[in-house]
């Protein structure tokens, strides 16, 4: 793709590049990214040091950006955005912000919205979340902890490039005895049949749209199939929709360079299972992906990591100066 900015640096398969993203998107041909993996700013109550936009005013923010969006976009491509929710100030009750947003951007372009299709909703559990907001969480007692970002999935075309073969999870270790032993087919207490072709090697358990990313120690997962789900697919085994990932990692690679070169890291990093779960589920080598609020950058480092092309856009020097750490020789991924 030819691009008229200079990059601010370059690897093998991407680049990023600094500036306004509504600048530089407008210089992307139409119909040539693949997917757009992004966290845009968050309409929160308290600001923050990268910028956030009032909830009130964010639907109409955003449409700007929105618009470049699915013009780029490919028929097949996908848009995921990660979108916290918010409260409304002095209040202990939630934003309709996000859920404006997804309307608007899900409207016909004839009755005033964007055009985009829901495909679905992606849930990403933070458990280190801390238990904000304070006066009602902890103070109060009024309210429980609010660790979970709504990922929305939307697509130009009711069936986007998309394969969950891709994202297939590890068995369970009772399915893994299952297709060693067999299963005996039978009729459940819940009246499904159970036949025994459902004890065929499909290669892993389709994960569902909660998104986990924790390390693989953790035994125990959110959203992992129980021993009936595994074998109650036809063809492939189940996926769900949440992803359950830490951001605030303090020894990473990421952290530890920055504090070596005297960086201020970015304070409100994607983790490394939301872009690898979204780039795996919706593109193949050689696609092309764009994170136009880069921050960290971990999009495109995720990107690289899959032989997948990649763009990102910060405005911020200091963070896209900190984020080419992510690319060097030594680099791990974080976990």
């Amino acid at each position: 793709m030819k691009f008229s900015y200079d990059s601010y640096y370059a690897t093998k398969f991407g680049a990023a590049y600094l500036g306004n993203s509504l600048e530089l998107i407008a210089n992307i041909p139409d119909e040539s990214i693949d997917l757009i993996c992004t966290s845009p700013p968050f309409a929160l109550v308290r600001k923050k040091e990268y910028g956030n936009v009032d909830a009130d005013e964010y639907v109409e923010w955003f449409k700007d950006f929105a618009m470049q969006f699915y013009r780029i976009l490919k028929p097949t491509g996908s848009l995921v955005i990660d979108i916290g929710g918010s409260w409304v100030k002095g209040m202990p009750v939630r934003s309709l912000y996000h859920f404006e947003l997804v309307i608007s951007l899900c409207k016909s372009q004839q009755k005033g919205g964007v055009g985009f299709y829901l495909a679905q909703e992606l849930y990403w559990y933070n458990p280190a979340k801390l238990p904000t907001p304070a006066e009602w969480v902890t103070i109060r007692r009024e309210r429980v902890k609010d660790s979970v970002n709504t990922v929305w999935w939307l697509s130009k075309e009711p069936h986007p490039k998309a394969n969950n073969r891709r994202v297939l999870k590890p068995y369970s270790e009772a399915m893994k005895n299952l297709l060693k032993n067999g299963y005996k087919p039978k009729v459940r207490p819940s009246g499904h049949d159970i036949s025994d072709k459902f004890g065929n090697d499909r290669g892993g358990a389709i994960p569902p749209n909660i998104i986990d990313g924790r390390c693989q120690e953790n035994k125990e997962e959110i959203g992992q199939p129980t021993l009936l789900q595994e074998v109650y697919v036809e063809e492939e085994m189940q996926s769900v929709n949440v992803i359950s990932a830490s951001n605030t990692a303090s020894n990473d690679y990421y952290q530890r360079r920055c504090k070596e070169e005297g960086f201020k890291p970015h304070p409100a990093r994607f983790p490394q299972a939301l872009p690898e779960f979204v780039i795996n589920l919706c593109t193949e080598p050689g696609d092309i992906v764009l994170d136009p609020f880069a921050g960290s950058n971990m999009t495109g480092r995720i990107a690289e990591t899959l032989q997948r092309n990649w763009l990102a856009f910060e405005i911020d020097e200091d963070y896209i100066k900190s984020s080419k750490l992510r690319f060097e020789e030594n680099a791990d991924d974080d976990c």
